[in-house]
């Protein structure tokens, strides 16, 4: 009787257990936050010395021999993981391109479909299309002469007849054979143009209030312009009084560009090629006025009409003469 009474205290006073981790837990319901206000009070009293060499241990933990954490083997893995996977990714890479290099052609655009009509450009051209300038002031309109002398420099009579041929004028300069080889070119002479050539007048009009200007086509791989017709150029008043701009000569004959100069076979075969040019006379123009002018490029298949692209078949600049 005693015995079981002595065990019967003893389980009354320490309990089974299972009934201390119940008491455990209902003491952890009751205080949820204690666990949380402990870990706060302990980083709390860590100081600044503290957090440094833990951040210290970090970066380099000697009895560890680790660097941030991994061993010197982890950090090899990992870095020869990288390169062997950076290096299959530049070879993969590498390869594609060159698939895809080897269906283009280095002379001619695989896609030429699309391409649009060639756009125009004129000079001299210096810091914009305004040409402005007083015939009585020369240093107002030599800049321009400079430059007309600079751009037909490799127009020289001399110079075309060393590099390139003469052709049949009228008809397109079709070259057959294998496409690498290099192409001829036809001449295309400064004499041309006669009164703005700047042989007989080497201010091209300026000194006179009568200023040349060259149009030039942008060159297109295999473009042939004016469907067999030579494509011409004419010039008016874009926006104003059309008496502002009176009378206009273009060299050479009527301001064309002759077939005999198309297609253009690229830079790459076709060396010495030389753009063909047409020389804008501006012979009877209103002084001091700005007078804006718009030069077109006429024939078939030429765009001209594109309001949002000044430069497509057409080309608009600004003269202002004074005296």
């Amino acid at each position: 009787m005693d015995g079981n009474a002595s065990a019967g205290d003893m389980e009354g006073q320490h309990g089974t257990p299972h009934q201390k981790a119940e008491n455990k837990h209902e003491e952890k319901v009751q205080d949820p936050d204690r666990g949380e206000d402990e870990t706060k009070a302990e980083m709390g009293s860590k100081t600044w010395a503290d957090l440094a060499g833990e951040m210290k241990t970090f970066l380099w933990n000697p009895e560890e021999r680790t660097c941030l954490g991994r061993t010197a083997k982890s950090w090899g893995l990992i870095l020869l993981f990288y390169l062997i996977f950076y290096t299959c990714l530049a070879g993969m890479f590498a390869f594609c391109m060159y698939v895809m290099l080897l269906t283009l052609s280095p002379y001619t655009p695989t896609y030429r479909d699309r391409v649009s009509p060639p756009g125009v450009m004129i000079r001299p051209y210096l810091n914009g299309f305004t040409i402005a300038f007083n015939v009585s002031q020369p240093s107002t309109w030599q800049p321009y002469v400079d430059s007309m002398h600079h751009f037909l420099a490799a127009y020289d009579d001399k110079v075309q007849e060393e590099k390139n041929i003469e052709c049949i004028s009228g008809q397109y300069f079709i070259q057959g054979g294998n496409e690498s080889e290099e192409k001829k070119a036809c001449q295309f002479k400064r004499s041309l143009l006669q009164n703005c050539s700047g042989i007989e007048d080497p201010t091209f009009g300026y000194s006179k209030g009568k200023p040349c200007i060259l149009l030039k086509m942008n060159r297109i791989i295999g473009y042939r312009p004016g469907a067999g017709v030579p494509v011409s150029v004419s010039c008016k008043v874009q926006k104003g009084n059309e008496s502002n701009l009176r009378s206009v000569d273009f060299y050479p004959g009527n301001g064309t560009f002759d077939l005999m100069y198309y297609p253009y076979y690229g830079k790459i075969t076709h060396v010495n090629y030389t753009s063909p040019l047409v020389a804008m006379h501006f012979t009877d123009v209103k002084k001091n006025h700005l007078v804006p002018i718009q030069c077109s490029l006429n024939g078939k298949g030429i765009v001209n009409d594109v309001n949002s692209d000044r430069f497509l078949g057409r080309i608009i600049f600004t003269l202002s003469i004074g005296k």
